[in-house]
């Protein structure tokens, strides 16, 4: 039986980020796919009060939401950390971990939603992408932590590939590559890291994914 386990969803970046950090740690685990319309019995043992994935299980013990996941996966397995030594540089991490959480959810509103609320969705999706080329990202720097990748860069997983689906499916582009040109280096260093690479999800199997979910959407508000 393997000491660690992930219950996760293929499509959520939040998946995305343990699998990123237990592949850089060299973590061998066991995967277990979740079904979110019919949650299985582990899932709601391991995380009866949000009962969402992704969910982490190290020896028996469940641990739940991707930021404390990712701290703990650092704090746990040493080797190769991802997240800075200094007290003051691992503050300004967290901070814009939970800026990434933000982030990952202002994307989500462009697909869940229609109209004006979705515009207004991706008006607040481009603010915050501008922030983040004005003040997370360093010029000359290959990731948000210098020339290592950190946990930072895995948080913001979602900008780097899920942010490109979204805007396919929907129409809309609040990212402007000519715009934001250290977001749009950012993201080519960030997807050409191996490890990220072999992690992130098909595009073209999250595409058909997506536009899918997005037609439940448009049928569900319609009616």
């Amino acid at each position: 039986m393997a000491a660690v386990k992930l219950l996760g969803v293929w499509v959520s970046p939040y998946n995305c980020r343990v699998i990123c950090a237990l592949k850089l740690k060299g973590i061998a685990y066991e995967y277990i796919e979740e079904d979110l319309l019919n949650k299985s019995p582990l899932l709601l043992q391991y995380n009866p009060v949000h009962k969402k994935i992704p969910v982490l299980v190290h020896d028996g013990r469940p641990i739940c939401e991707s930021a404390v996941i990712l701290r703990y996966v650092d704090e746990t397995w040493p080797q190769n950390p991802l997240s800075p030594t200094d007290p003051y540089e691992r503050a300004v991490a967290l901070f814009w971990i939970k800026f990434a959480d933000d982030t990952t959810s202002s994307i989500a509103m462009i697909y869940l939603t229609t109209g004006e609320e979705q515009e207004k969705a991706a008006k607040e999706c481009l603010e915050m992408l501008e922030t983040i080329e004005e003040h997370g990202l360093i010029e000359g720097k290959k990731f948000f932590g210098g020339d290592e990748i950190n946990m930072v860069d895995i948080a913001f997983c979602s900008v780097a590939h899920w942010l490109g689906v979204i805007e396919e499916v929907t129409g809309l582009k609040p990212f402007e590559p000519h715009k934001l040109p250290k977001l749009k280096s950012w993201i080519l260093n960030f997807k050409s890291v191996p490890v990220i690479k072999e992690s992130l999800p098909d595009i073209e199997t999250m595409l058909a994914f997506f536009k899918g979910r997005r037609e439940m959407v448009l049928a569900s508000k319609s009616s």
